[in-house]
């Protein structure tokens, strides 16, 4: 009786691994499918206007005046998005050079400097700041950000300088999480035998635990400007958004995720207007599987974050 029971038992356990290993497999497949269903798609669309409406690579990447919808006659159309992409990596990586500093400051404060309680209050803040709606950062800079700027440094104070100061609160917490993660993962002996060769806390800080972490501050760095580039909303109602170059942090510009948020509502499909702006989307995934090599190879050759 004993071995029927146990050889049911055994036979229920088995199936149930079976189910499983199916259903993580299913998963698993669907997440493939969707990911090359999403590149296949955006990668049809983007190249359209290369291919069916022969606008030049370099004439899309270099080209500095837009106007999607003006004639052959009148010499259109133009559709260079320079100053798209310029914008984009002015309010990015200034954001990135304000937050992270103050975020690796923050993560060394949190996990070996601060008492227990004070941990026990930051935690949860910068867990808040992660959950707050783009909308809101938007808004709280259209507010305050906004009319500090044209009230006290001039312009109209929608410019480059506003977007780099809501995005560089917007990805603190990023980089500050990936960040405390990687310097709790390192090995505890090492910080031991800093201390036990006369260092003393600032200097294992300095010496030891940063350079020890380098790889995953720089991962979290990595992921902070991937969160800062493509960032629409908020970035969209503080920057002006005019299709020009700029010139100085006061002047307004204009982001990729920006122009395609305005103008991919407006635009019929298949004419040229809504191809270039597909043909965006495809650069923008294409910067995003930048950062993501960059990550890989950066873990690769120090800590993984855990």
């Amino acid at each position: 009786m004993k071995r029927n029971i146990a050889g049911l038992l055994k036979r229920i356990n088995k199936h149930q691994e079976k189910v499983g290993f199916s259903l993580a497999l299913l998963c698993a497949m669907i997440v493939v499918v969707l990911t090359a269903g999403i590149i296949y798609f955006i990668g049809v669309r983007g190249i359209t206007i290369f291919i069916k409406d022969g606008i030049g690579l370099h004439h899309f990447i270099l080209g500095s005046q837009w106007w999607p919808d003006r004639p052959v006659e009148e010499g259109g159309p133009l559709v260079g998005v320079l100053p798209f992409i310029l914008g984009s990596l002015a309010v990015s990586l200034s954001a990135v050079l304000i937050s992270a500093p103050l975020s690796i400051i923050v993560a060394v404060f949190m996990v070996e400097i601060a008492p227990e309680w004070c941990r026990r209050v930051l935690q949860p803040a910068v867990e808040l700041l992660t959950g707050i709606p783009s909308v809101v950062y938007g808004y709280v800079g259209l507010s305050v950000v906004v009319p500090v700027i044209r009230n006290h440094l001039g312009g109209y104070g929608f410019s480059v300088l506003a977007g780099f100061v809501v995005l560089s609160v917007m990805i603190l917490p990023t980089i500050t999480s990936v960040s405390v993660d990687t310097l709790r993962a390192l090995p505890l002996q090492w910080k031991e035998a800093a201390f036990s060769l006369g260092s003393t806390r600032w200097q294992t800080i300095r010496m030891v635990l940063v350079p020890a972490a380098r790889s995953g501050l720089i991962t979290g760095i990595v992921l902070g400007l991937a969160r800062a580039f493509g960032e629409a909303l908020a970035v969209q109602m503080v920057i002006g958004n005019t299709r020009a170059i700029p010139s100085s942090f006061l002047d307004p510009v204009i982001t990729l995720t920006s122009a395609i948020t305005m103008d991919m509502g407006y635009t019929v499909m298949g004419s040229l207007w809504n191809n270039v702006l597909w043909s965006m989307g495809l650069l923008l995934l294409i910067i995003s599987f930048i950062f993501i090599v960059v990550i890989k190879l950066i873990s690769r050759r120090g800590v993984v974050v855990r």
